[in-house]
């Protein structure tokens, strides 16, 4: 299976400062010196969808939309910050990875954040670099990307009328990607706040912000799609839209079309570094609830449930006995956890968090980080086909955790595993009851992902102990079973079509 990354959109350029000169050069030829004649990625407007012709009406003729009237009152409120801080590595060449990941496979660049990374001698290094931020109050409170100010000692915000002011930072929220910073100055202008709960897939949207150290630069295009989960970002329900993000847009506002922020322009989906299509905002309603923990208290404080979710396909959904796709699947229990304390098991769908319903897995994260801890909350699950409704008290830690798309296996014949049982130590190493270790896959398992040395521990939420258990499970399951999987301490649900 194809690794998919994201990459936060923040440092325009990054240019590491050494006695003897400057030098700057980017990991991907985007921008830098030796490239003068790299393109300045151009505005674009978004057209508005025309609406269906009625009758034998001629359709309508699409309009372009005029967001010039947004730019020109909003546009002053929009910041450019440049960030000085110590470079976190005393050398770093393009062959240098440390991120683990394959340097051949074509998805491994998508692993690394923004902020082109260059070649120089060891020697001590001064890392500077830019990004976007918005102004939400007149007083010279600014809301930003937590990656934008990340390691910074000195943090300076540009204004359109080109003055400049040291800002001070308030708080970050690296899980979030917020961080709020403030300039001595009074009578600014400001942004307007939407409401991201009322914005609909298709609209049309603008983002402003400082692509590759281009100020106030202006983009458009429309909303593709709402609550995204992306690896590694728990918390966040994205907005995914078209508009052209480059790095230095991160942390600048996204506009709907009455020229009102719903989200802070923070990641793209990018084999290159730069825009591909694919660009994704923070809800400014999730950014708000962390501004302000940030401003009383300097830190955010979340609550704990301490499972593991996934989202429900539609294989899932057949297999655990569901009427639609929709719910967080719960794929494991962390012990002694407020989920556990409150009776959740393995396999059950969480479908309502005290009364807010769950169709994606990515609601869940936020409910749960916004209730206060030792709040008791009412959980609806379905646990094998009924309704159940448990009390779980939340403590104050570090939240649950969306579960990535891993794979699993199954048993001989229909599953096409081979498959043997854990010896008493082995059981011990992984820290599991039960539970068969994949020795070979092929077929329906091979072509979910299923590897050598995976251990499956369920199938359709029934524990399995024998490779015999497991054989009479999968000849009484039908078309579509799900499988619990663990790899490594990872687990997750891996749905099978047999056929």
């Amino acid at each position: 299976m194809s690794r998919l990354t994201f990459n936060r959109s923040a440092i325009a350029v990054a240019v590491l400062l050494v006695a003897g000169g400057a030098y700057l050069h980017s990991r991907n030829g985007d921008i830098g010196i030796d490239n003068a004649n790299a393109a300045v990625p151009a505005a674009i407007t978004a057209p508005v969808a025309s609406p269906a012709p009625v009758g034998n009406a001629a359709p309508a003729v699409a309009v372009a939309t005029d967001f010039s009237s947004i730019v020109e009152r909003a546009g002053p409120a929009v910041v450019n910050i440049s960030v000085t801080g110590k470079a976190k590595q005393s050398a770093v060449s393009d062959q240098d990875d440390d991120s683990g990941l394959d340097p051949n496979d074509p998805f491994s660049q998508f692993f690394k954040r923004f902020g082109p990374q260059l070649q120089i001698p060891r020697h001590p290094q001064i890392m500077r670099g830019e990004g976007s931020g918005f102004i939400i109050s007149t007083d010279g409170l600014i809301l930003t990307n937590a990656h934008v100010v990340e390691g910074a000692s000195e943090v300076t915000v540009k204004l359109t009328d080109r003055r400049e002011f040291k800002a001070k930072v308030l708080g970050s929220d690296k899980q979030s990607d917020i961080a709020v910073i403030r300039i001595d100055a009074k009578n600014l202008p400001t942004v307007q706040i939407g409401n991201p709960a009322l914005t609909r897939v298709g609209e049309p949207v603008l983002a402003i912000g400082s692509p590759y150290g281009f100020e106030n630069t202006a983009t458009a295009g429309i909303v593709s799609a709402k609550s995204r989960s992306l690896p590694d970002d728990t918390y966040v329900p994205f907005i995914q839209t078209d508009v052209a993000v480059n790095p230095g847009n991160s942390g600048g506002p996204l506009f709907n079309i009455k020229g009102e922020v719903i989200g802070i322009n923070s990641q793209i989906y990018s084999q290159t570094g730069g825009y591909q299509g694919l660009s994704f905002a923070i809800p400014i309603d999730v950014a708000t609830k962390v501004e302000q923990q940030l401003v009383a208290h300097g830190k955010v404080t979340r609550s704990h449930l301490g499972v593991s979710v996934q989202e429900v396909n539609q294989a899932l959904a057949e297999s655990f006995g569901l009427k639609s796709a929709a719910g967080a699947l719960v794929s494991s229990v962390d012990k002694g956890s407020p989920a556990d304390k409150g009776g959740m098991q393995t396999g059950d769908v969480i479908l309502r968090f005290n009364g807010q319903a769950i169709n994606h897995s990515a609601d869940l994260p936020s409910l749960v980080a916004d209730t206060a801890p030792g709040t008791s909350s009412a959980i609806e699950v379905i646990r094998g086909g009924q309704s159940k409704t448990l009390t779980v008290k939340l403590t104050e830690a570090t939240p649950l955790k969306i579960a990535g798309k891993d794979n699993g296996s199954d048993s001989q014949g229909r599953l096409g595993l081979a498959l043997r049982e854990l010896s008493p130590d082995e059981q011990q190493q992984v820290g599991i009851r039960g539970g068969l270790v994949v020795e070979d896959a092929s077929g329906p398992s091979a072509l979910a992902g299923i590897q050598r040395g995976d251990v499956i521990l369920s199938l359709n939420g029934k524990p399995v102990n024998s490779v015999e258990q497991l054989r009479q499970l999968v000849s009484k399951a039908g078309k579509n079973v799900a499988l619990l999987v663990q790899r490594d301490k990872d687990k997750i649900f891996v749905p099978l079509n047999l056929g």
